[in-house]
């Protein structure tokens, strides 16, 4: 018979069963009633991946915000970043980690962990140490929460972006983490034995966050562009230097390795299909992109060719571990034609002004992954059967994921905007947003020499 704290560690440590079905890691970590093992090369493996992902924030996606605003505001990008890095580092440990990765209702953990109680130097999620899980996911939740405000960026509050941050993390993240990845939670079903999912579909499927990073942050950029309305600089032409931009997408394509192919929690077969699907997603996604914009406007531009790259690696984020190199293909050009679509066309028919275009590459990109990874799931692959192996149910379980997860991130994102707004106010005044943010929010601005 297993321990009761053999039998809790397993339970803890299956998010990554469940909505990421890695078998190998059931077998090697919980074999045969044996205790669970550190193993040095999975731990090695998690530390890099950790180091990949945070990569992608700082500097990754704050080079790629930077490059795409206005010049007056490319330090005040660049500080919005940094400052939600710093920020959700604290929160994720002190109570964001124990919100999603503990027991608790289907759709919240508990705060049985908070300020990291119970997290000694020899605690072990599965076969890595628990405070290099945490680390790894806070990485996760430092990004999903800087994706988004690159929908405002050129307009917000400093202030606002700091106490948004915060409350974000903890009302709309660490529950969708919950749901999704931790233990009992209502969409991945984790730990609960004979689950059928909400609808009795089965449970959803995010191998890396393709649902609880990009279409909450996505769907929650989307609405805070829609209330904070439209820059009065909207129609001026934004990218100050794609030079950064380019590095910085450089940097999340290789930082997206970590994110998808780390997401394995092992150092193995699972993350190498991840790692090779990643990149031909990205690839072909960017490819893609390329080739539509050039037939569409007539040239092919160097902003639209890493945005594709991006749109490829969003989409094949929750399929990354459950489907193999042609799976990645299809996911890839369905990635960036949808996201071409939405930021070239959907944007402008619809008038919302989503400054750096989070809902249309990320959002998009997401729910297309998303639903996309119930058709290519391959049993040889992840141990999770799509549609086209006969699961018609996974689809469907997807696309319940996806839109449970659109209206709670919709809804909470937009009262949480109004209560920003009421305490600290959201928006600068037209003054500072004509003249730039850097100088009016931080003192300082970007000199450039001739």
């Amino acid at each position: 018979m297993k321990s009761k704290k053999n039998k809790l560690l397993e339970f803890m440590a299956k998010p990554i069963l469940a909505s990421s079905g890695l078998a190998i890691l059931a077998s090697s970590a919980w074999a045969a009633d044996a205790a669970p093992t550190l193993d040095k090369a999975d731990t090695s493996w998690m530390l890099v991946s950790s180091l990949l992902v945070l990569l992608m924030t700082l500097p990754g996606l704050a080079l790629f915000y930077g490059g795409l605003v206005r010049k007056d505001n490319v330090l005040a990008t660049l500080m919005q970043t940094f400052v939600i890095t710093c920020a959700v580092s604290l929160v994720w440990p002190i109570i964001g980690y124990s919100l999603a990765f503990t027991e608790g209702s289907p759709w919240v953990g508990s705060v049985s962990k908070i300020m990291l109680a119970g997290v000694g130097i020899n605690s072990l999620f599965g076969a890595i140490p628990e405070n290099v899980f945490i680390m790894f996911q806070m990485t996760f939740a430092i990004i999903a929460t800087a994706i988004l405000v690159g929908s405002v960026a050129d307009r917000i509050k400093f202030t606002a972006v700091l106490l948004f941050a915060v409350l974000w993390v903890i009302v709309v993240y660490a529950p969708v983490a919950h749901a999704v990845w931790g233990p009992g939670g209502a969409i991945g079903g984790v730990g609960l034995k004979d689950y059928a999912g909400m609808f009795g579909f089965g449970t959803a499927l995010d191998f890396a966050g393709g649902t609880v990073v990009h279409i909450t942050s996505g769907i929650s950029g989307l609405v805070a562009a829609l209330v904070l309305g439209k820059s009065l600089n909207s129609s001026q032409s934004t990218s100050n230097n794609l030079v950064l931009s380019v590095i910085g997408a450089g940097l999340l394509w290789v930082g997206w390795f970590g994110f998808n192919a780390g997401s394995a929690l092992v150092a193995g077969g699972q993350a190498g299909i991840a790692m090779l699907v990643t990149n031909s997603s990205a690839a072909i996604a960017a490819l893609t992109w390329i080739v539509v914009e050039w037939k569409h406007k007539g040239k092919p531009s160097v902003a639209g060719g890493i945005s594709g790259a991006v749109a490829g690696l969003v989409a094949i984020t929750p399929a990354a571990g459950f489907v193999d190199f042609s799976g990645s293909l299809i996911i890839g050009i369905a990635g960036g034609l949808s996201c071409y679509a939405a930021v070239a066309l959907l944007k402008e028919r619809l008038g919302y002004d989503d400054s750096l275009d989070v809902f249309g590459i990320h959002g998009v990109g997401g729910i297309i992954g998303a639903i996309l990874t119930g058709v290519f799931a391959l049993k040889d692959v992840g141990g999770f059967s799509g549609v086209l192996e006969g699961n018609h149910n996974q689809i469907i379980a997807q696309i319940i994921a996806v839109v449970i997860t659109i209206v709670y991130s919709g809804a909470a994102t937009y009262v949480l905007l109004k209560l920003v707004d009421i305490i600290v106010g959201l928006r600068v005044s037209e003054e500072v947003e004509r003249s730039g943010l850097d100088l009016a929010l931080h003192g300082e601005s970007v000199h450039v020499y001739k």
